[in-house]
């Protein structure tokens, strides 16, 4: 089982890795997002999801390696994770304390990355409403007549028809 938590220690440590090369990518994305830079934003996201496709790589083998600790402890029941392993490990302290220390860095940075992405993920939203208002204003400004002044015969004045918006909706 030493080799296993070994391995299992090894695979941690790349993933962590992996999470701390994805923190100056997320906060540089923030800054391309505020200056409205989609050609940066695009590349970006290239070099984000090549990141996360290491990870997710990682973590297929992370999980497979738990699977097979599960199997050597023969513990049948409940799903087994980093935690749950770490308070099995008593009577192996150095591997506990390395274990340990390894969940520590990864929940401190996982969490500076979830706290970046919220940050990201509300510029984006609001930047979605700030077109989506401008894309209503631009509508109603085409839809309005271009005369809005009252005369005495307001009720013979003909309005401007409706059909012309930005979208044609019988497509």
């Amino acid at each position: 089982m030493a080799s296993l938590i070994d391995e299992l220690i090894e695979v941690l440590e790349k993933e962590h890795k992996f999470y701390q090369q994805l923190i100056p990518i997320v906060e540089q994305k923030t800054q391309v997002i505020v200056n409205n830079d989609l050609t940066s934003l695009q590349e970006i996201t290239c070099k984000e999801q090549e990141a996360i496709d290491k990870i997710n790589t990682l973590e297929r083998k992370r999980e497979t390696i738990l699977v097979n600790i599960k199997t050597v402890i023969n513990r049948k029941s409940g799903d087994m994770n980093l935690q749950t392993l770490i308070k099995l490990m008593d009577k192996q302290p150095i591997e506990q304390k390395a274990l340990s220390m390894i969940h520590d860095k990864l929940k401190s940075t996982i969490q500076r990355l979830v706290k970046a992405n919220n940050r990201n993920r509300s510029l984006i939203q609001h930047s979605l409403e700030m077109i989506e208002f401008n894309m209503n204003f631009i509508q109603s400004t085409r839809m309005s007549p271009g005369n809005n002044s009252y005369t005495k015969s307001a009720s013979e004045y003909m309005t401007h028809s409706q059909g012309t918006g930005m979208f044609d909706a019988k497509q």
